[in-house]
């Protein structure tokens, strides 16, 4: 019996995978099956499996020894965090060598349960699947670099197009331009040559998926001094990554800045990876790079879900986790998504169908730092905001979130807040961040955080322009100076004349 604390959701049943590729192994333990998984634990080794297949046809025998200690204790781990199912998937270098199938009954037997050899459709199938759970929605040519080969995907909301599986992982890459980059650079536009799929993709988006380029976007991040340490929809414009992908591609690695962060084992396929990804930008001339936290593993969780699972929206659902985990009561932060879109309609500020969702999750993470004492909440919650493992949003997206929650318990016109995150949203959102915020000010000083006042509240219309935030009689002993001076800075922010009222009673003008 497995003791969990109230830190965990209760409703989960742990899973793991383990994931055989040709570079790396990883092991991931979920939480449980969900539409935003959370990882319980991660651990990966970098064996080499692929390394010299071009040459031999056969899995590197030393990786292959490593392997099998490391998979008594991958599958020991496995038990230990409690996960009561285990999934093994193996990719190109197991599925291609000639020693491929022996290697996979070794692995079973240490294992004690089945290896899912993937074939290239489905290796392509599950990134693919990996993307589309990943962004809100996908729209564009996903591309997963592995060891061992290269899946190229066509993904348009939920539809999968075109895929094709290329000979261009980095390890194998490597193998055939026996250690040549130029030879290299050559063999990548011959084999993209073959991916019709990519003329397609012109002007929409590339999703990069792979340790290979998120060890690149990591050191684009810190040439250009990013200020969000967050992979998951990392945005690259074309034009500002060429000269970065130029100087890798030659094999200048040591001189980039932040490559002492890069494991010595990555490093050497770095130049490679860069390469496929100059080509692959000359061949499809993609809008930007969008960089994806979630591939293969991920889209195969994915798959295992029913319909309506699939369906939710992955932000909200991992809000609505964070709100059931942290906050004083997830009944008021529903009533508060539901009270500010009555406000804001009663406003007139009109939404975009992404400005709702971020409200709506906003709203959802609007309480999840107050153990934390006063003075440091919005600050405690403005990193766990910006740094969360979430899904479906974009960084300036997480910054209106992230803002949000820090206006609300900072004030909304302290200018000093987040420089640094403030410089990743919009114009548009800072300004929704605030007046959100200052509305949530309101509510609070009513609502003592907890359920039952906000459905009560409502806002009338009142001569010269007046509208008026009505408190029923039963709640008026809730009406005073505190409420209406925050109302004030909401009048202000809006520029809307503001009382605080309660029905057949008193009217406090906000001031």
């Amino acid at each position: 019996m497995i003791s969990t604390s109230q830190g965990r959701l209760q409703d989960r049943r742990p899973l793991s995978i383990i994931d055989i590729g040709s570079n790396s192994i990883r092991l991931v333990v979920y939480e449980g099956l969900a539409r935003s998984p959370t990882t319980l634990f991660n651990e990966k080794m970098l064996a080499g499996l692929g390394r010299g297949i071009v040459s031999t046809g056969r899995l590197d025998p030393e990786a292959v020894t490593r392997s099998m200690e490391e998979f008594r204790r991958f599958r020991a781990l496995s038990e230990q965090a409690g996960a009561e199912r285990m999934h093994v998937l193996a990719t190109a270098a197991a599925r291609e060598a000639v020693n491929g199938p022996d290697f996979i009954h070794r692995a079973e037997d240490v294992l004690k349960t089945e290896v899912q050899v993937l074939s290239g459709r489905q290796e392509a199938y599950y990134s693919a699947l990996g993307v589309i759970s990943g962004f809100h929605p996908a729209n564009g040519i996903a591309g997963d670099l592995g060891g061992g080969s290269l899946e190229l995907v066509d993904v348009d909301g939920e539809a999968i197009g075109d895929g094709i599986t290329l000979p261009l992982g980095g390890l194998r890459l490597q193998d055939m331009a026996k250690n040549s980059l130029a030879q290299a650079a050559k063999i990548a536009r011959d084999e993209l040559a073959k991916a019709k799929l990519l003329k397609g993709g012109q002007g929409r988006p590339f999703y990069a998926v792979g340790g290979t380029w998120r060890n690149l976007a990591r050191l684009y991040m810190e040439m250009t001094s990013y200020p969000l340490s967050v992979m998951h929809h990392y945005e690259i414009g074309i034009d500002s990554a060429a000269n970065f992908l130029k100087q890798v591609a030659k094999g200048e690695i040591e001189k980039v800045k932040g490559i002492e962060g890069v494991s010595k084992n990555r490093r050497s396929l770095l130049p490679y990876g860069a390469i496929v990804l100059q080509e692959i930008m000359a061949a499809m001339q993609p809008s930007k790079i969008i960089v994806s936290a979630l591939g293969v593993r991920e889209g195969f969780l994915y798959s295992l879900l029913d319909k309506v699972e699939q369906e939710a929206d992955p932000l909200i659902s991992a809000s609505e986790e964070l709100a059931r985990l942290r906050s004083r009561s997830v009944t008021h932060a529903h009533e508060l998504v539901e009270w500010t879109g009555k406000t804001f309609a009663a406003f007139g500020i009109e939404e975009t169908v992404e400005e709702a969702r971020y409200r709506q999750a906003a709203c959802l993470l609007a309480d999840i730092g107050w153990r934390a004492h006063p003075e440091y909440r919005g600050k405690q919650s403005l990193n766990i905001i910006a740094h969360a493992s979430f899904i479906g949003v974009d960084h300036p997206g997480r910054a209106f979130l992230a803002l949000a929650n820090a206006y609300r318990h900072e004030g909304i016109f302290n200018e000093s807040i987040a420089p640094e995150i403030k410089a990743l949203a919009t114009p548009r959102y800072i300004e929704r961040a605030r007046v959100l915020a200052a509305v949530m000010r309101v509510v609070y000083l009513l609502t003592a955080a907890m359920p039952g006042v906000m459905p009560r509240l409502k806002w009338e219309r009142r001569g010269n322009g007046v509208l008026a935030l009505v408190l029923p009689a039963s709640l008026a002993d809730l009406y005073g100076e505190r409420p209406a001076g925050r109302l004030a800075q909401l009048a202000r922010i809006t520029n809307r004349r503001l009382v605080l009222a309660v029905e057949g009673g008193p009217t406090m003008p906000a001031k």
